[in-house]
């Protein structure tokens, strides 16, 4: 979940992954391999995320935490985590409408 959330943030800050990658100081190549989840990412490259997003880490690794646990306070950081991913992903749709729609504009 960790290589999503990184995903999302990248996605949220309207960078190409080589766009981010160049920022993050690694390559493209790697950071694909981390987002689809093939790859596990570092605590060095969470806090790069940290520095290069001005994000503090605890919040990036909120979104990763494994919150299987039957604890009340567990299934709740599970769903606002959740939540917060699926608006994230929201995000990340809508800006493609709209950049299909300029395209439009462009092309007319």
């Amino acid at each position: 979940m960790l290589g999503e959330a990184l995903r999302l943030i990248r996605v949220f800050h309207d960078l190409k992954q080589g766009e981010a990658a160049a920022k993050l100081g690694i390559s493209k190549s790697y950071l694909s391999e981390i987002e689809s989840e093939r790859k596990a990412p570092t605590l060095q490259l969470v806090e790069k995320y940290a520095a290069a997003f001005d994000l503090a880490p605890s919040s990036i690794m909120f979104f990763s935490e494994s919150l299987d646990s039957g604890r009340p306070a567990g299934r709740a950081r599970q769903l606002v985590a959740g939540k917060i991913l699926a608006m994230l992903k929201f995000i990340e749709e809508r800006g493609r409408g709209e950049d299909a729609e300029e395209e439009d504009r462009v092309q007319t």
